[in-house]
């Protein structure tokens, strides 16, 4: 039983997930399937592995993940595939119908099967290109109302399922993550990067952010805490371009369900700010993208009077605990932006 969604009087409204079977391996899951070989997709930074496959004519993908692949995984303990259970539990199939996760099966896979087959019908001819173009203002809109969709259906959920928890969401790039894949030898070059990066932000910000969010990288319980003061949601945690599209049917494409778990909506927005700003549509700004978002939620029937601006400022600041060794490697301006709002975070903590 999991609770979310909003009654008529905007109480909680009990939800029984239909659990979905997963495949004990991926013979069973591909049973039937043209199988066409290894793939590299266009977004080369994944350390997944790829496979081509048809299925009743269909193109579709099967992508491979377990704890040698991916560091994420290794630093939140993630021995029971976070992707497989999402699945599992039925939780895919109570997103709202304008979110299309292309995802038909899930196999066991990977070192005591800890890690995931997942097969999906190929969408990549609708996702986000690979490059620097800016996106459509329309697909820009249309992810921000899916973000807000989404938030909106599972207002107040409660996680259930021990999917990512809640603190772990900002520690993926903290002290011991990084010093742990350092100790491995930097088996992903994302995380040595990360590494080098925060030397950059040390050296580039002021003494009061600087201690305050390696204070933070070594234990975010004080945002978290912070944080579960505030509304909670069920969280994608990726909204990256990456991971989006628009398929032919108008629907939101969100593929790579890593990351689920409970947690504020605001930090949905700072993922996309971080992530996404230098590929926005001309006129679009972080700031009109905050308002753009605030507004979809209104539009979806969340008040977000009394608690939008702390929840913002915390997860802003979030973000910069998150991705200030990304910022270090850009310009005065991009920095000083997220500086700013780190600043403005830690008044609220």
């Amino acid at each position: 039983m999991a609770r979310h969604g909003r009654g008529v009087d905007d109480g909680l409204v009990p939800v029984t997930l239909a659990p979905r079977p997963v495949a004990a391996s991926v013979e069973e899951l591909l049973d039937g399937a043209r199988r066409l070989g290894d793939h590299t997709p266009d977004d080369a930074r994944s350390s997944a592995g790829f496979e081509r496959v048809e299925v009743d004519g269909e193109p579709c993908l099967v992508k491979y993940v377990d704890l040698t692949r991916d560091f994420t995984m290794r630093v939140t303990g993630d021995i029971g595939c976070r992707p497989r259970r999402v699945w599992a539990s039925g939780l895919m199939d109570v997103v709202p119908e304008r979110i299309d996760h292309a995802t038909l099966g899930v196999a066991r896979w990977g070192p005591h099967g800890w890690g995931a087959a997942l097969l999906m019908r190929d969408v990549g001819p609708q996702l986000v290109p690979v490059g620097d173009e800016p996106v459509t203002e329309a697909a820009h809109l249309a992810f921000l109302d899916g973000i807000a969709a989404l938030s909106s259906a599972m207002w107040g959920w409660t996680d259930d399922l021990e999917l990512l928890p809640h603190r772990s969401r900002w520690s993926f790039w903290g002290v011991a993550a990084l010093d742990g894949e350092a100790a491995l030898g930097f088996p992903e070059a994302v995380p040595r990067i990360a590494f080098e990066g925060w030397d950059r932000f040390d050296a580039r910000v002021p003494v009061d952010v600087r201690d305050t969010v390696r204070a933070l990288r070594l234990d975010p319980t004080p945002l978290s805490e912070a944080l579960l003061d505030t509304p909670q949601t069920f969280l994608h945690g990726d909204w990256k371009y990456g991971n989006l599209g628009t398929g032919a049917d108008g629907r939101v494409v969100l593929l790579d369900w890593a990351y689920p778990g409970r947690g504020p909506v605001a930090h949905e927005l700072a993922w996309y700010l971080s992530l996404n700003h230098a590929r926005f549509p001309q006129g679009h700004t972080k700031e009109s993208t905050i308002a753009d978002l605030r507004t979809a939620l209104e539009r979806h029937g969340i008040d977000t009077a009394g608690w939008w601006d702390r929840q913002l400022e915390l997860c802003l600041l979030g973000a910069v605990v998150q991705f200030g060794w990304e910022k270090a490697y850009g310009d005065d301006d991009e920095l000083g932006w997220w500086v700013e709002r780190a600043q403005e975070g830690l008044e609220r903590l």
